[in-house]
């Protein structure tokens, strides 16, 4: 169940271009979050909460780890906050990657830019049932780059970058056919390489995570629908997702 709560940062840090890791304390969302859920966070003078994927959770010192995007005036202000200050968020919200005893033993795990912070929690958590585990992680450029060493914990990690200046060239489907077998794939990023990654791997089972603008957060709104292969149903992303099976919705 999903609560609003007012969570204290507890520290703040730039990972990367643009890219800010904030570590929040928060007693129930820490014990209750599971790997592909997301906060809707408010933002003071902003009239649309901000979704933000969780990136990690630690159950022991009852803090979660988000990262985000500096784009925008909300995101910069989010960024300007200090430890001690407060912020408010509903969560956690949404569905999360299935994680239960059915997880094949060989899994591939496929995050672009800001879509790779939810599957660094998804891997750590996997990684405690003993899968194996590939990762390839796209970014825009070198400077875009992060947890490369963080994944590496836990998995055979390639990182590629469009502009070919760390890693290998190109986009995260020009590595596909060159990595190791699996049995299952979890990716989150773009719609355009969801769309592309689902596509080459058509023959695989995959579960893919969503980015989008949300109105409410909580499915009472049709701001983040997507239509589905069932005769012209919708599917909202807030709710039934932002977590679906790669061939459940129509990108």
């Amino acid at each position: 169940m999903l609560k609003k709560v007012d969570m204290q940062i507890r520290k703040t840090n730039v990972i990367a271009l643009d890219t800010v890791e904030m570590v929040l304390k928060s007693t129930y969302i820490s014990q209750t979050a599971v790997p592909g859920q997301f906060l809707h966070v408010n933002v003071p003078g902003h009239t649309l909460r901000r979704p933000i994927s969780i990136a990690d959770v630690n159950r022991e010192t009852e803090t979660i780890t988000i990262l985000f995007k500096t784009i925008g005036s909300g995101t910069k202000k989010l960024a300007s906050y200090l430890p001690g200050m407060k912020v408010n968020a509903l969560g956690p919200c949404g569905k999360g990657f299935p994680i239960d005893n059915e997880v094949p033993s060989n899994v591939l795990l496929i995050g672009g830019g800001i879509g790779v912070p939810p599957l660094y929690y998804l891997g750590k958590t996997l990684a405690k049932k003993n899968i194996n585990m590939i990762s390839v992680l796209g970014f825009q450029t070198a400077i875009n780059v992060f947890y490369e060493n963080a994944f590496s914990q836990f998995s055979d990690t390639h990182i590629v970058t469009n502009d070919g200046t760390y890693g290998e060239a190109g986009f995260v489907t020009a590595v596909l056919d060159k990595i190791g077998d699996y049995d299952r794939y979890y990716a989150c990023g773009p719609l355009p390489m969801l769309q592309a990654i689902t596509k080459e791997l058509d023959h695989k089972s995959g579960y893919i995570s969503l980015e989008e603008r949300m109105g409410c957060g909580v499915g009472a709104c049709f701001a983040c629908v997507i239509p589905t292969d069932d005769h012209g149903g919708y599917k909202k992303i807030c709710r039934d997702g932002p977590v679906f099976k790669a061939q459940e919705v129509c990108l």
